[in-house]
């Protein structure tokens, strides 16, 4: 298995080196999909048809035979073709069979990128990719990495923060990049008169609802308070906020709960808020929280967060009916 860093791929595609299989791996979606991107960009670098030389498929609508085929096939006036390949991590056992025998044997012409954000490691087609494929692995991201990106994301938009703003930013967003992405976009278009982001930019912005939605919502979710929550998540619909972001807001919080709850378990309240970041007032609110919290509890939330979010990707329901039926069950006895 050859592992790469998102650092070393960046390295390996700038030099043109570009292999026939991908799997790239792990909860952090935005970043995922940047390197999909990326991939699929050195791949393709002067193609001049490359709609036709470019492939996706979702194994939850199409089939594992369509995405070998378009693999199989010849590029037409390049020297690539790129397919890439998601939710496929359950299969029936007849469809693993035919990207098991692929994976063993990929055409050379071909690059095929393999995306999901988890796998069952005790499959023959996990094992498969795992040893045939260049694996990029993408972790949830932790607030000081969180920052850094932020910090790099508003300089390609021109648009500097400081540096006091950018941890207020972090706390009260949270670590989901795609969530962080929409938020500093916001902040970038409301700054282009002061061409800074300030902290008191950050608090009128974002601070009333983020805050609402970190703690307030949170809490009655954990709480089994469906009126308050649901009363809490109108007022932030209202108030135009996405359910994409919204969800991913849930998602970083109950990620935040796991973790606080181990530290909790192991090591203490004090290393609890070494390790996570937030506004000295909100830390006894957030501790009264993680005690009233099991695990059983947040572990089951995350999966429900998995599972809503996967069912938005895939078009199944609206966003918003995702987000109401993800509230009411996170908050039914």
């Amino acid at each position: 298995m050859n592992t790469l860093t998102r650092q070393q791929l960046k390295r390996s595609l700038d030099d043109g080196a570009v292999a026939p299989l991908y799997l790239t791996v792990g909860p952090e979606s935005y970043l995922c999909g940047e390197a999909v991107t990326a991939i699929a960009e050195a791949a393709l670098r002067g193609t001049l048809l490359r709609e036709f030389n470019e492939s996706t498929f979702s194994l939850l609508t199409m089939n594992a035979r369509q995405a070998v085929a378009a693999a199989e096939q010849l590029p037409m006036m390049s020297e690539r073709r790129v397919v890439i390949i998601s939710d496929f991590a359950k299969l029936r056992e007849a469809d693993e069979d035919v990207l098991v025998r692929y994976v063993g044997n990929p055409v050379p012409s071909s690059v095929v990128i393999f995306s999901a954000p988890d796998l069952d490691k005790r499959k023959k087609l996990t094992k498969a990719l795992f040893d045939n494929c260049t694996v990029v692995e993408f972790p949830s991201v932790g607030d000081g990495e969180a920052k850094a990106w932020a910090k790099d994301y508003l300089k390609r938009l021109k648009i500097p923060a400081d540096e006091q703003a950018l941890s207020e930013i972090v706390t009260l967003v949270g670590t989901d990049i795609q969530t962080l992405s929409s938020e500093l976009d916001k902040l970038a278009t409301a700054a282009v008169e002061s061409k800074r982001i300030t902290v008191n930019l950050v608090d009128d912005l974002i601070g009333r609802s983020r805050e609402l939605s970190n703690f307030d919502l949170t809490d009655h979710l954990i709480n089994r308070n469906r009126k308050r929550a649901l009363e809490i998540l109108y007022r932030l619909l209202e108030d135009g906020s996405e359910p994409v972001m919204l969800i991913g807001l849930i998602a970083s919080n109950y990620h935040r709960l796991a973790v606080a709850k181990d530290l909790l378990t192991r090591k203490g309240k004090d290393a609890v808020f070494q390790q996570i970041r937030m506004p000295w007032r909100k830390q006894g609110e957030f501790l009264s929280t993680l005690q009233r919290s099991s695990e059983a509890d947040i572990s089951r939330g995350i999966q429900r967060i998995a599972a809503a979010d996967l069912a938005i990707k895939t078009s199944q329901a609206t966003p918003r009916l995702q987000l109401e039926m993800l509230v009411c069950e996170l908050a039914s006895n």
